[in-house]
């Protein structure tokens, strides 16, 4: 799963800090992009694992609607 760190601790290497200095769900592609970068591995990829491993976790099929 790829989640934030904390509402009070923002990625070290956002290029553009939100003016409330909070750590929220929107930044989730830019740790998404940081995490396939260190890993070597392409975006969709990883993006693909980590919704994997959520439904798994969560028991969310595939085919779940959405509210």
């Amino acid at each position: 799963m790829i989640e934030t760190d904390a509402s009070f601790l923002l990625p070290r290497d956002l290029p553009k800090r939100p003016a409330d200095g909070r750590n929220e769900s929107a930044l989730l592609p830019h740790v998404l992009a940081s995490v396939a970068r260190t890993a070597g591995r392409p975006v969709a990829e990883v993006a693909n694992d980590a919704t994997r491993v959520a439904r798994e976790f969560f028991a969310i099929g595939p085919s779940s609607p959405t509210r």
